[in-house]
């Protein structure tokens, strides 16, 4: 399997902080320009093609670790808030590696996006769907 999130060396490399089945990963080794300071992925350890696939146990240890990683973050880049998602699927943003991840994107006030959410690129006008399809 070809997957960068169950490459040893990636792990080893990128890891922050994990617990019983899930890592937070930095995002420095995809992130070159630095825009996204503090930024990364939770993981699962086994590979899952989405959130959908998750036990109960690596959806409590994700979201207990996010807890662990706001904190880290809050101490670390004192960030004004937080972007929190899944791409799930290809038409979504999911291209590679098919294995889920929940990204974790700290905020800055001064950002020239500040304010502009998920949903904001998405609620464009360019976004609408052709007409015919809506309606169908």
């Amino acid at each position: 399997m070809d997957c960068m999130f169950c490459d040893e060396n990636i792990l080893k490399k990128e890891e922050v902080m994990r617990n019983g089945t899930c890592v937070f990963l930095s995002s420095k080794g995809y992130n070159p320009e630095g825009v996204l300071e503090g930024a990364g992925v939770i993981i699962p350890f086994a590979h899952k093609a989405s959130p959908f696939d998750l036990s109960d146990e690596e959806v409590v240890d994700m979201f207990n670790l996010l807890k662990d990683v706001r904190k880290y973050l809050d101490d670390k880049y004192k960030p004004s808030g937080y972007t929190i998602g899944w791409n799930i699927g290809k038409v979504s943003g999911q291209i590679v590696p098919f294995h889920a991840h929940l990204h974790v994107m700290p905020r800055y006030d001064d950002e020239p996006l500040a304010g502009k959410g998920i949903r904001h690129f998405l609620k464009q006008k360019s976004n609408s769907r052709i007409k015919e399809v809506r309606e169908s």
